[in-house]
């Protein structure tokens, strides 16, 4: 097997993110995590649904296999059938997640997409994250707006769920007594002393954490020849 390269490793932490999900519509938002959720319906979730982002549901080559009315999505989003894969312009230790604005809403320095569906996905169904640059500006102590509800905001809602945290460096949980973040594994070449490096807030770090594990030859093969031969991955991750 050829060396596998960083952006290769963060399609298989997507990918993970679906393992034996069975029938729930997964919501992959970003380059990377559609490559690892088509990669996860050709391997270990077979009956993961895959949605063309409006009405059909699709095979991994785009080949239409179901139509999703706007109400049964609707029914997907609000009963927990569905998980999300979003981004994060800011992210905070309990999984709170901003993609509205920085700085003061009021009067805020840079406004951004704004809270679109994010309340509903983190309230209604599993959502996990990807974020393909991972600094202090992203991962911080608090964010200047809740717009994907955390772990301290969630108040028991029945179908409240943050699988995983995946980025350039390594993968999250909130496997802790707290619900706070911690570093589940790390990508190769990469030290948990640069991932608290670039991080703003205290992360929970094991004392041994395990390496994201690496694609098997048929999933290299799978990614490389028939989800992405043109690798547009490398675009996302560069290492």
């Amino acid at each position: 097997m050829t060396e596998v390269t960083r952006a290769e490793y963060c399609v298989i932490a997507c990918a993970e993110a679906w393992r034996d999900a069975g029938e729930v519509l997964a919501s992959p938002m970003g380059l990377i995590p559609s490559v690892g959720a088509r990669l996860a319906r050709l391997t270990f979730s077979p009956d993961l649904l895959l949605t063309d982002g409006e009405a059909l549901l699709v095979t991994p080559d785009g080949t239409v296999e179901g139509w999703l009315p706007y109400r049964q999505h609707l029914a997907l989003v609000t009963g927990g059938r569905r998980h999300v894969m979003m981004g994060a312009s800011q992210i905070d230790r309990y999984g709170n997640q901003n993609i509205s604005c920085i700085g003061d809403w009021e009067r805020p320095k840079r406004q951004l997409l704004g809270v679109r569906g994010a309340p509903v996905n983190t309230l209604n169904n599993p959502t996990s994250y990807w974020i393909p640059r991972h600094s202090g500006r992203v991962f911080v102590e608090k964010v200047d707006m809740v717009c994907g509800v955390g772990y301290d905001h969630a108040a028991g809602a029945r179908y409240h769920r943050i699988p995983r945290v995946v980025s350039d460096l390594g993968v999250f949980d909130f496997d802790t007594p707290d619900r706070s973040m911690r570093l589940s594994s790390l990508h190769p070449g990469v030290t948990s002393e640069q991932v608290r490096e670039a991080t703003s807030f205290e992360l929970a770090v094991p004392d041994d954490v395990p390496r994201t594990r690496p694609p098997t030859a048929e999933e290299l093969r799978l990614i490389r020849e028939v989800i992405d031969p043109g690798n547009t991955r490398a675009r996302e991750v560069g290492a």
